[in-house]
């Protein structure tokens, strides 16, 4: 809820509320299944709405498409704002300009991206390639780079492993080896990848990520809806999918320095799914990207069930945070919710360990940065109910909703243009032209001897057959003598009549 230019998210004894200018400052909401942290994301969404900042989130459950209608008044949320202090009867109800997305096209305007935007290293990542299949794959990149060929879609990618595994003895000396047992591996992981439906994430029109960052007409910022409920059932390729997102944003922004407001907040639901497996140098780049994005006025805000989920290196970059209830049925849950409150700027009133295990639905404790950039003191509150409302919409109100958006038509028609399958394709095909028009020349220069070979046989065959002819009609005569010409005349019309 947006009061007095501070984004209240809840209330104990004080107010739980962002400032604008700290709310680049990234973020963490966390707590177990069912505590409250899609309600705590709505309502700060809306909030940053209002203010007019557009927000990027993902709806994993499918539950969040209600940004879109009004909310409802009920008794249950009327008691819970006369608990907090608040007058029921000021509160407002309303909806939010929303924006649906999918990767699929079926929940939303599809979101795509090409293969030489992804890169190397997150397509290695999204492939679960070794190292030596990851520097065949890098190979396959740079050449495709440096021969200006563009990697669209799947097709391309897999045309260029097999183009740099038949030219490996040439690009041996300036690029390295290409192992076939390599590239047959990275065939194999572009096939698993396709049958989970990957494909349809790479394309054109490519998604242009200012389109994630407008407001409508009343100045307020738009909530772009990814509908995931299919693309999260491939982990992998969500999380590989919302790091490229965040990747995106840090190499196309231009750097605002320290805003007054951010121009883009961007929630990261399921975060644990981006460290799963993933290798020092990826954590590495992720934490230098949450580092430096907040000088591109975007705020970064992890979802996710319990602190340690996230890296050390990363959780520190997060100075607001929401903590909802965690279980502690296990030694190692109670390790992690010991360290959770040793996060939090201790407050005297209560025990921090003890209140995170003793939250009900919908509370917290919340410690957000002050105007000097300072944790502050961590509050128990209760969450602020949304004014959109709860859950999530039908099909056909979705698919009018996507109708009406002026943005419909922008990616609804996927371009399949000139990249490098149709360069290779050519090149090959010419190729094979010129092989064999070489071929028909050297068939047409070897009939060519063979007929000149076999005109000089019939030639020197002439000259014997003549001689033995002569030398046998001499034989005759002499032999003959004076025999009778009868005699003679048969014979030798016989013989005429055999070589003739």
């Amino acid at each position: 809820m947006l009061t007095d230019n501070r984004i209240v998210i809840g209330k104990g004894e004080n107010e739980a509320h962002i400032l604008p200018k700290m709310a680049n400052r990234h973020g963490l909401i966390c707590g177990a299944t069912g505590t409250g942290k899609t309600i705590t994301l709505k309502v700060m969404a809306e909030s940053f709405s209002d203010m007019g900042v557009p927000v990027f989130l993902a709806d994993v459950k499918g539950d969040l498409g209600g940004c879109v209608k009004r909310g409802t008044r009920s008794e249950a949320i009327d008691k819970r704002l006369s608990g907090m202090g608040y007058d029921p009867d000021k509160f407002e109800y309303k909806n939010f300009p929303v924006r649906f997305w999918d990767v699929f096209g079926e929940g939303g305007h599809p979101v795509r991206t090409t293969v030489s935007d992804m890169g190397a290293s997150l397509f290695t990542r999204l492939l679960g390639l070794s190292d030596a299949q990851s520097g065949v794959l890098s190979i396959a990149f740079r050449v495709a780079d440096d021969n200006g060929w563009l990697l669209t879609d799947l097709k391309d990618i897999r045309s260029m492993v097999s183009y740099v595994t038949d030219h490996s003895s040439e690009l041996l000396n300036k690029y390295g080896n290409v192992s076939k047992l390599s590239a047959g591996a990275i065939q194999r992981a572009l096939l698993q990848l396709e049958d989970a439906g990957g494909e349809a994430f790479f394309g054109k029109p490519a998604i242009d990520i200012n389109d994630w960052m407008k407001c409508d007409e009343n100045g307020r910022g738009y909530i772009n809806i990814l509908h995931c409920a299919k693309l999260f059932q491939s982990p992998l390729l969500y999380s590989t999918f919302m790091l490229w997102l965040l990747a995106e944003l840090f190499e196309e922004l231009p750097e605002v320095g320290d805003p007054e407001k951010p121009r883009l907040v961007f929630f990261f639901d399921e975060a644990h799914l981006l460290f799963n497996g993933a290798r020092g140098t990826l954590t590495d780049q992720v934490e230098q990207v949450v580092k430096l994005i907040r000088s591109k006025g975007v705020g970064v805000y992890f979802i996710t069930q319990q602190p340690s989920d996230i890296p050390n290196s990363v959780l520190a970059q997060l100075g607001n945070r929401v903590q909802h209830a965690l279980r502690a049925y296990t030694p190692l849950e109670q390790r992690a919710i010991k360290a959770a409150a040793q996060s939090f700027r201790a407050n005297p009133n209560f025990d921090t360990e003890q209140a995170i295990t003793d939250l009900g639905t919908g509370e917290a404790l919340i410690s957000f940065l002050d105007e000097k950039g300072r944790p502050s003191v961590v509050e128990r509150a209760t969450i602020l109910p949304p004014q959109s409302a709860m859950g999530t919409i039908d099909d056909d109100r979705r698919k009018a909703e996507i109708k009406a958006d002026d943005m419909y038509g922008k990616y609804e028609n996927y371009v399949d243009g000139e990249s490098a399958y149709e360069l290779i394709t050519a090149q090959n095909e010419a190729a094979e032209e010129e092989k064999r028009k070489a071929e028909e020349e050297k068939r047409k220069e070897e009939e060519k001897k063979a007929k000149e070979k076999e005109k000089e046989k019939k030639k020197t065959a002439t000259k014997k057959k003549t001689s033995y002819v002569g030398k046998m009609a001499n034989s005759t005569v002499n032999t003959i003598g004076r025999e009778l010409g009868k005699s003679v005349t048969r014979g030798i019309l016989g013989t005429i009549k055999k070589w003739f």
